[in-house]
């Protein structure tokens, strides 16, 4: 295996999740060049990911499907030994059905799944044991690796260090409070009761996006607690981490 892709353009959870998987080829096959495709806003991620050989984009905001074939030919162009798929939607379907690789791996539950050379079956969970992200995607590589699967983990730089070391001067806990999706978000209300639980030794940082600030500051002002600090929107992804 020389060349070997990863398909996660879901948002940043998932891709955290994902990054397991790039720990494991990475330790399976050190000498192959190791490439990841992320939607765009999510590479920060990788800046400087050691095991990274490139992160690709797909813009999915203004012109969508033509950014999608756009992304296409550079992939086919490109050869790959192995595309592996995480995601069980027909857009990332498509590009791994044609992406002219030798060896395609995805989720049974793709609708491009009939064209791919290995499929997986996705499973939440069997039997009353729930399956873990981390070790459903590493189904996708467990034939030609180990059923061991690797944690993820992302790599601040030094100067990621540097930028935050003024808030790590004492105890701290980090929350981040917001979602892409609103479902997925603890009531604002909760937050301020765990908050006002929380030890008054420990600082509390509020972290998120530019967008979540204002969530942020009404929870921070909401809060009984003494050392809560509103940091949403002044940390990057890997910073943040």
């Amino acid at each position: 295996m020389q060349r070997i892709l990863v398909i996660q353009t879901a948002f940043i959870g998932d891709v955290v999740l994902a990054t397991g998987l790039l720990e494991k080829l990475h330790a399976s096959f050190p000498d192959a060049a190791l490439d990841i495709v992320v939607r765009k806003g999510n590479e920060p991620l990788f800046r400087q990911h050691p095991f990274l050989h490139e992160v690709l984009t797909w813009d999915k905001g203004r012109s969508k499907y033509r950014n999608l074939f756009k992304l296409l030919l550079r992939i086919r162009r490109t050869k790959y030994d192995l595309v592996i798929n995480v995601q069980r939607y027909a857009a990332t379907g498509f590009i791994t059905a044609f992406s002219k690789a030798k060896r395609t791996i995805g989720f049974d539950r793709n609708p491009f799944s009939f064209l791919f050379s290995d499929v997986v079956r996705h499973v939440f969970g069997e039997s009353g044991h729930t399956v873990h992200e981390i070790e459903r995607n590493h189904q996708l590589i467990e034939s030609f690796t180990d059923k061991q699967a690797a944690k993820p983990k992302l790599y601040p730089s030094a100067a990621d260090a540097t930028a935050v070391a003024q808030w790590q001067q004492s105890p701290y806990i980090c929350i981040a409070p917001a979602s892409v999706w609103f479902t997925k978000q603890f009531p604002a209300g909760q937050w301020v009761l765990l908050m006002n639980a929380l030890p008054a030794s420990h600082k509390v940082y509020l972290v998120g996006a530019p967008g979540d600030r204002l969530l942020c500051e009404q929870i921070a002002t909401a809060s009984l607690h003494a050392g809560v600090v509103n940091l949403a929107g002044q940390l990057d992804f890997l910073q943040s981490a």
